[in-house]
């Protein structure tokens, strides 16, 4: 749910000049020479200008790096989206900035890594599309052409003399470590492939109208890969699927997904015509009934657990996996600890939403930046507390036990592929899914084109306009299913899943209900003690460490972070 601004990075303008690596490990000097020269050009494949400041010209027309000093005040940083960003907004951002300036230095590492194992990468599609001798591929080298979205990486990989397919690409997506909390919580990116893996392979079974792209094969890390082939339907009684496993020598230390590739002719990408079309009723209603069409169908086969499918290790799938919503991951990135084992599963609705909000008691504990001060401190501890006291509002009682749906949780703008009628035609992410209740499916809040905790005044009444028109598609393709609306359930489940945007959801949304007139202070006051008993020195720690954070963030200005690469080559 956050960050939804974020999903994808599309391929920009780069370099004129070719980027070139040495072949076998990197010579130091190579790489410095190369690093200095192309710092730009991993990180600039979206929309944002370089991290780093450009190498200037000198009157003689060789190349120097820039003497001149700046203050910290004067240095502007890029985030992976956006930017550049100055020191005072990036002290005033609600997001831990301390991991969020390092992602382009990281990116540039991974990139650098994806680099240097291209030709791995065709070795392992090449085995999982079972190509013959005279047919090859080849990952491409034109970093343009790759895609880095807000948790994968997606590489084309072009086949040559393919004779069995009219296809001449397929991708390879590999998580990206450094966004799903691989340091903090190994593991974390082969528990994202697991989940989003068996989604393909149940949704294939499942669900053969609901348009998804063509899953190649994939693999874990360690060299636990699963193939494509017809053999598999000889396991099928031990193993429910048409992929049987095997080991491979290459790539061991991360996992992969390969797919078809949605090509332009099959379907665009619905975040690129939004803007322009959605002002049009009848591109939103084929949309609308497209994605109605989409959820009711994988809410035909009732679930009897909150949870993730998953993978054994003998390639049997299970339902036995925490639900994994994306910010569960994302907090746990930031080293929020959530309180989830991966091997939870929930019976009732009740316990879930419980321990989502024991995620934002967490939060406060565990960023350094979680409070702004004191009385923001306070405040925010008063808005969890109540909450937990408003869950019977908000919630059903009669659908507390299940039955639970199975639903997408990200059916985000830029993951749905639609053709110049708006009618779906790919659905590309199936990470994020998972068996939730009922009352959580609502109107997807990106149709507003603002974040969650910005529909506020005329963003939205824009946004009940367009929710009553997708909701009224959706009643007319199923009148039985009956979703929570008019007693602000939306708006809770949507803070449950808004790890910064919660404070703002539950003071617009859902006080003025209860209270429209109320005094901050005096509620407050009274209500925030109650969140625990060691409120007040918790929020005397955090006080602490946001003066130790904000010269952190400080010192990251004064020394901007570099990659890995780059701070070896000036070593050297």
């Amino acid at each position: 749910m956050e960050d939804a601004d974020e999903h994808i990075e599309r391929p920009g303008e780069m370099a004129a000049d070719s980027w070139s690596i040495p072949s076998g490990e990197l010579d130091k000097e190579a790489a410095r020479k190369d690093t200095d020269k192309h710092s730009q050009l991993f990180l600039i494949n979206s929309t944002e200008e370089p991290v780093q400041e450009p190498i200037q010209e000198t009157s003689q027309g060789t190349a120097e790096e820039p003497t001149a000093k700046h203050t910290e005040n004067d240095q502007k940083l890029h985030l992976l989206r956006g930017g550049p960003i100055t020191l005072a907004e990036a002290l005033d951002e609600d997001f831990n900035m301390l991991i969020r300036l390092k992602y382009p230095s990281q990116r540039f590492d991974f990139y650098l890594w994806a680099h240097l194992h291209r030709d791995e990468f065709a070795a392992v599609v090449s085995q999982h599309l079972g190509l013959r001798k005279d047919e090859t591929c080849r990952a491409t080298e034109d970093v343009k052409e790759w895609i880095h979205g807000s948790f994968n990486l997606c590489i084309p990989v072009y086949v040559s003399n393919w004779k069995n397919h009219q296809e001449k690409r397929v991708l390879i997506r590999i998580p990206l470590p450094y966004k799903v909390g691989e340091s903090t919580h190994r593991g974390n990116a082969e528990e994202k492939l697991r989940t989003e893996a068996v989604t393909f392979l149940w949704l294939q079974e499942n669900n053969s109208d609901i348009p998804i792209p063509f899953l190649w094969g994939f693999g874990f890390p360690g060299g636990r890969s699963y193939f494509q082939r017809l053999l598999a339907f000889v396991t099928r009684q031990t193993i429910p699927h048409h992929y049987i496993a095997e080991t491979r020598h290459k790539l061991l230390d991360h996992g992969y997904l390969i797919m078809e590739y949605v090509e332009k002719s099959e379907g665009i990408m619905l975040l690129e015509s939004w803007d322009v079309g959605r002002s049009d009723s009848l591109l939103r209603a084929n949309f609308f009934r497209g994605l109605s069409r989409i959820i009711l169908s994988l809410g035909q086969v009732p679930m009897s657990r909150i949870r993730s499918w998953t993978m054994d290790e003998s390639g049997r799938l299970s339902l036995k996996n925490r639900p994994l919503l994306c910010h569960l991951q994302q907090a746990e990135n930031e080293g929020i600890p959530t309180g989830i084992p991966r091997d939870l599963v929930y019976t009732t609705a009740n316990s879930f939403y419980s321990d989502l909000l024991a995620v934002h008691d967490s939060r406060i504990r565990n960023q350094p930046n979680s409070i702004r001060d004191e009385d923001d401190g306070y405040a925010q501890m008063a808005n969890l507390l109540v909450m937990r006291g408003l869950l019977q509002h908000f919630t059903a009682r009669d659908s507390r036990s299940g039955p639970f749906v199975f639903t997408l949780t990200d059916l985000h703008g830029s993951n749905i592929f639609v053709d110049q009628n708006w009618n779906i035609k790919r659905i590309i992410d199936l990470e994020w899914a998972c068996a939730l209740p009922i009352e959580m499916i609502s109107a997807p809040y990106w149709l507003s084109g603002v974040n969650v905790d910005q529909l506020t005044g005329d963003e939205l009444i824009k946004y009940e306009e367009v929710r009553q028109q997708y909701m009224g598609i959706f009643e007319q393709e199923e009148r039985t299913f009956a979703p929570v609306y008019g007693t602000g359930g939306t708006w809770y489940f949507d803070a449950l899943q808004t790890l910064q945007g919660c404070f703002n959801l539950f003071r617009t949304h859902m006080q003025p209900l209860f209270d429209p007139g109320f005094e901050r202070d005096a509620f407050t006051k009274a209500v925030a003690p109650y969140w625990a008993v060691d409120a007040s020195r918790v929020v005397e720690d955090k006080l602490r460490d946001k003066e130790v954070y904000e010269e952190q963030v400080r010192e990251l200005f004064r020394n901007p972070p570099h990659s890995e690469h780059s701070a070896q080559a000036d070593a050297a």
